[in-house]
């Protein structure tokens, strides 16, 4: 079981990072309920998410995701892709 709250509410005082999930031409695609809306209080824990559940997110249509700290791109695309 994942270690992540899955409550899908985002707090940027609190949990100021996320990830961006996107199909391979960049547009935002709608993952299943318990990946989407993922916040995380650090990017360490952001990435270790994405690291855990990016065969999860591939096999719903994600092709890449792009990081952000709040409303600022930290980095990405990063592809998906094996």
């Amino acid at each position: 079981m994942s270690q992540f709250d899955p409550s899908g509410t985002r707090s940027t005082e609190t949990k100021p990072w996320r990830w961006r999930l996107e199909d391979g031409a960049g547009g935002e695609v709608a993952a299943p309920a318990e990946l989407a809306d993922q916040t995380f209080a650090s990017q360490a824990d952001a990435e270790s998410w994405v690291g855990e559940f990016w065969p999860e997110l591939a096999d719903a249509g994600v092709g890449a995701v792009t990081l952000f700290e709040a409303d600022r791109q930290v980095y990405g695309p990063m592809s998906l892709e094996a």
